[in-house]
């Protein structure tokens, strides 16, 4: 089978093929289905590398209809570029580098969305430009009223209209807003419809049970830190939002249980310092004080003495106070 290297661009791509005989085929096409089909069409079936981006789905799905094999590799994974020169980069040199790595399999799939999640992808990206615009005309009318000495009084954006009503503006001030507020009714209108519809796309859609992903919506691998930023979001959000509900069911998020993703606090409430910090802190008897903090090998935050919890000596495991107040730890026979 042959290995295929393809640089995607926006307007032409670079593709690499590596035959089994070794030879090298390089060239250059429009990035459309309609060259992709008369390119890769005819030829027995290969196996195609491609990096992710915004044009990979449709180009992955369209080569698999024409018998291919597509691979979608993770962009940021750096050993699938070890072959590539660092001196001179270009399109031609990409995509051998791709072939390369196509060749010895030095690449990392990354997990590709189904019809569904597309959907309610674009769908969040639509109204998150929604509220976006509707953000910065309010910003707008209130800097033009607090130009004049006016403010709006504290509330929801949407009734942004009605409190400038209210207000008794001259005829000069209502003429500058006649714009933006004519556009506000449309656009909370617009806002509202993509509520409705996403709140109806959530009550038909099973829920996911935790971070892990769904039966056959692909593989899910956590992050660095996995489940912390995202089910502390999700576990802190409104349970009626639908914007939240759809970000909840295509990341993957359990939204069944309100302190999910919380994590504990541990340490003496009289500290601030360790108190503060969740998962512990530099009062919490058995872990480290920090050593980036103060002049002391073993300071901390709250100015923790020298001697940490760990430290051992004849006597046993010893105990620290700190300049709040708070003690830690304390005398344990050795053994």
């Amino acid at each position: 089978m042959d290995r295929i290297g393809l640089d995607l661009h926006k307007r032409e791509s670079q593709l690499c093929t590596l035959t089994a005989a070794g030879e090298v085929v390089e060239q250059r096409i429009v990035t459309s289905r309609e060259r992709f089909s008369a390119v890769l069409g005819g030829r027995p079936p290969a196996r195609i590398l491609l990096e992710a981006s915004t044009e990979s789905e449709w180009v992955a799905r369209h080569l698999e209809s024409l018998g291919h094999e597509a691979i979608v590799a993770d962009p940021t994974y750096a050993p699938m570029y070890a072959t590539r020169s660092r001196r001179v980069k270009t399109d031609r040199r990409d995509a051998r580098t791709l072939a390369d790595a196509c060749r010895l399999g030095a690449f990392r799939v990354v997990h590709r969305a189904s019809d569904a999640q597309r959907h309610v992808r674009a769908e969040l990206a639509v109204r998150d430009a929604l509220i976006r615009t509707r953000t910065r005309y309010v910003a707008v009318v209130k800097a033009l009223l607090r130009r004049d000495g006016w403010r709006l009084p504290s509330g929801m954006p949407e009734h942004t209209a009605r409190k400038v009503a209210a207000l008794p503006l001259g005829p000069a001030v209502l003429t500058e807003l006649a714009p933006l507020l004519v556009l506000l009714a449309p656009l909370q209108d617009q806002i509202d419809a993509a509520d409705r519809q996403l709140e109806g796309g959530r009550r038909g859609t099973r829920w996911c049970g935790g971070y892990g992903a769904c039966r056959g919506s692909g593989p899910s691998r956590p992050s660095r830190s996995p489940q912390r930023s995202t089910q502390w979001i999700a576990s802190r959000a409104p349970a009626r939002s639908p914007a939240i509900s759809a970000w909840r069911r295509v990341s993957g998020v359990a939204a069944s249980s309100s302190a999910v993703g919380r994590s504990p606090r541990r340490g003496i409430p009289g500290c601030g310092c360790c108190w503060s910090r969740p998962g512990g802190g530099c009062c919490v008897p058995g872990t480290r004080p920090p050593r980036r903090y103060g002049p002391g090998r073993n300071a901390s935050p709250c100015g923790a003495a020298g001697r940490s919890p760990q430290s051992r000596s004849p006597a046993g495991w010893h105990g620290f106070s700190t300049r709040c107040g708070a003690t830690a730890g304390s005398t344990v026979p050795p053994g």
